[in-house]
């Protein structure tokens, strides 16, 4: 992504933090330039792309806001699923570093959809988390697994404390 196309995102509906950001290759910044981010989870640059503006929002919120631990998330995460390798978009980890809550990124202008919910749903039968969210930074959804239909979507992303509770 460039500068311009930067620009063009929609702003996602998550607090701003001090975004982080640089020329590939820590060249200087010129319009054409592709940028990268800085993950302070992953501790490292990665390219900006539209879902990871969202992903790199997301988790900011969830530490500042909701006091989760980063040292109890993890982004890009493989999985083998049915034989074939995956990636966990953010897995949240428990007291016991059980995989507590798994979240999915979706660009701003992609919607959520029935299918982003199957994705995840597909990640969850390996790794068996408590909560699903998908995000596209404008629209949220959360949902906790159990309950009479199998899981119930709550009105908002549980505090780090609330998660860890049975």
């Amino acid at each position: 992504m460039t500068f311009d196309q930067l620009r063009l995102l929609p702003q996602p509906s998550l607090p701003a933090y001090p975004v982080r950001l640089r020329a590939e290759g820590a060249r200087a910044p010129f319009a054409g330039c592709q940028l990268e981010i800085h993950d302070d989870i992953r501790r490292k640059w990665v390219a900006l792309t539209p879902e990871e503006w969202v992903r790199q929002h997301f988790c900011h919120h969830l530490a500042d806001a909701l006091a989760y631990s980063p040292h109890r998330m993890a982004n890009e995460v493989g999985i083998r699923l049915n034989g074939t390798l995956r990636r966990c978009d953010t897995i949240v980890y428990g007291n016991a570093m059980e995989p507590a809550m798994i979240i999915e990124y979706k660009a701003p202008t992609i919607h959520i959809t029935q299918k982003v919910f199957d994705q995840i749903a597909r990640y969850n039968m390996v790794l068996g988390a408590r909560y699903l969210v998908v995000s596209n930074g404008i629209s949220t959804y959360c949902c906790r697994m159990g309950g009479p239909h199998g899981y119930d979507f709550v009105p908002q992303i549980p505090a780090f404390s609330m998660l860890m509770q049975p």
